[in-house]
């Protein structure tokens, strides 16, 4: 039952910061610290789909390093893990370094990463990208773990939906003040 509790106050927290800010960069810096905050694991990375549909781009992350996150594009046509992610399931790799659905698993190994849970970031009803969490030694997230992962997800895409259409109307407004302005002038 403590499990439940905690959970909960972390997500709580994480809504808090989450929903706090409307600039995507800090949105997706609050998602990953909260969720390796509360999960106490090794690392976290948010992930957004790119316009085509092909490549899933780094927003953001924590606990890895430089030379992980360099390590090369993550294409969905060669990471099973990813396609089954966007597929709108989460998913669990026991031993990165050596499943076949991790794109890249030596450098998994070089990281020290073993166990990884990816849910999926789905907003108005398609997945726009994922959440990962990396545990360097073999771990079996149990359920409260993955749907603590999964409210994370939903919450990260509702709240990345919402500055982007912070963003969007902000620019039109601007927009619209200006041309205003320019009326006013003439």
């Amino acid at each position: 039952m403590n499990v439940h509790r905690d959970f909960f106050e972390a997500l709580c927290e994480a809504l808090e910061k989450i929903v706090g800010s409307l600039d995507h960069e800090q949105v997706m810096k609050n998602v990953v610290e909260s969720t390796v905050q509360a999960m106490g694991l090794k690392a976290c990375s948010l992930r957004l789909l790119d316009r085509r549909g092909k490549r899933l781009i780094l927003g953001c992350s924590t606990g890895l390093s430089e030379g992980y996150i360099r390590k090369g594009p993550v294409l969905v046509e060669e990471s099973a893990l990813d396609r089954e992610a966007m597929e709108g399931k989460t998913v669990y790799l026991e031993n990165a370094q050596t499943d076949p659905r991790f794109q890249y698993p030596e450098k998994a190994r070089q990281e020290g990463i073993s166990s990884v849970l990816v849910a999926p970031l789905t907003a108005e009803g398609k997945c726009v990208g994922v959440l990962r969490i990396y545990a360097g030694e073999v771990r079996r997230f149990d359920r409260e773990e993955m749907r603590f992962l999964e409210a994370m997800a939903r919450l990260s895409a509702l709240a990345l939906e919402n500055a982007r259409m912070h963003q969007t109307l902000r620019g039109d407004f601007d927009l619209l003040v200006a041309d205003r302005y320019r009326i006013d002038e003439n």
